[in-house]
């Protein structure tokens, strides 16, 4: 721990042989920020210039991606910043506003795959009901909700850790995640009991209804044409990939606080890297390739800028 006008330090020790790689990392890591702002803001560019992407279910996973750029962007600098610093240290401050931003919107992709299955609900077993059910107005207060709710919710639990007392000043990460709590001198009983109910209420309640809906179109397109089957598999499958790749992403990161002496430094940083890097390009690659009329844009931008050459 550094004081340096009453400012508490918090080391991140969950670096390897950072002395040794710094470059190296610093390299990989910049070169995959760049990537992912590029993958998901080329995504979101078209969905925005294309008319006919304007529909319920392209806006939200525009807000998916973009929500995906701003987690990164919430560790990333952080990241580069560490690589090539003597001490891998933030304010004790800064970690809890890191921690803040990296739970607010996580959980807000959940929320949004939420309205995700909601709207193929809608689409694929309600179609004559889906303009007059998916308006804008409802739309937008999806979109709402799915930020703000998570948001207003961490904002206390972050509050609640302020004024904790610390009796430790190093973490076993590379970012402020929720191992935060171990350095605290005692466990607070109401934090876990808010820690329990956050959990229930922006990840697995959500979690619980994606998988209720998509059960339930499989079911009622199970009985139709094989038309209709194939219309379903296709506007769905990326979204249950993106949700299983997710939830199990956030499960390691729940797990590891609770066997943080048991794995090993290395096993650790390789399980972190997942969340870091894979995560954000594995969505605008899987809805690139899987969603029909957005990869047919890729195509035609793509096409259009050799032709251009």
């Amino acid at each position: 721990m550094d004081e340096d006008v009453n400012v508490t330090y918090i080391t991140l020790g969950g670096h390897v042989e950072v002395h040794k790689y710094r470059y190296l990392y610093f390299v990989i890591t910049l070169i995959a920020y760049i990537l992912i702002i590029c993958c998901n803001s080329v995504i979101v560019y078209l969905i925005v210039i294309h008319q006919n992407l304007h529909e319920p279910m392209y806006i939200f996973i525009a807000a998916l991606l973009i929500n995906s750029v701003l987690s990164i962007t919430n560790i990333h600098p952080k990241l580069l910043i560490d690589f090539l610093s003597e001490k891998q240290i933030i304010s004790y401050s800064a970690c809890l506003f890191q921690y803040f931003m990296f739970y607010t919107l996580g959980a807000s992709e959940f929320l949004l795959l939420a309205a995700m299955s909601y709207d193929r609900y809608v689409s694929i077993c309600k179609p004559l009901q889906y303009p007059a059910i998916m308006k804008k107005t409802t739309v937008t207060v999806f979109l709402a909700l799915a930020w703000l709710l998570p948001a207003c919710e961490l904002v206390v639990s972050a509050a609640m850790s302020v004024n904790q007392r610390l009796c430790g000043f190093t973490l076993k990460v590379i970012f402020c995640n929720n191992s935060i709590y171990n350095l605290h001198c005692v466990r607070s009983l109401a934090l876990s009991i808010y820690g329990v109910f956050i959990l229930l209420n922006v990840a697995l309640f959500p979690m619980f209804f994606i998988l209720f809906t998509y059960a339930k179109i499989f079911k009622i397109t199970y009985r139709k044409s094989r038309e209709v089957r194939k219309k379903a598999a296709e506007t769905c499958l990326p979204h249950v990939l993106v949700l299983i790749n997710f939830s199990l992403l956030c499960t390691y990161d729940v797990i590891i606080v609770r066997l943080e002496s048991d794995i090993p430094k290395i096993l650790r940083l390789i399980m972190t890297s997942q969340i870091l890097l894979y995560q954000p390009l594995f969505n605008p690659i899987i809805y690139g390739l899987k969603m029909k009329e957005i990869s047919k844009h890729l195509r035609r931008l793509f096409c259009q800028n050799k032709l251009n050459r």
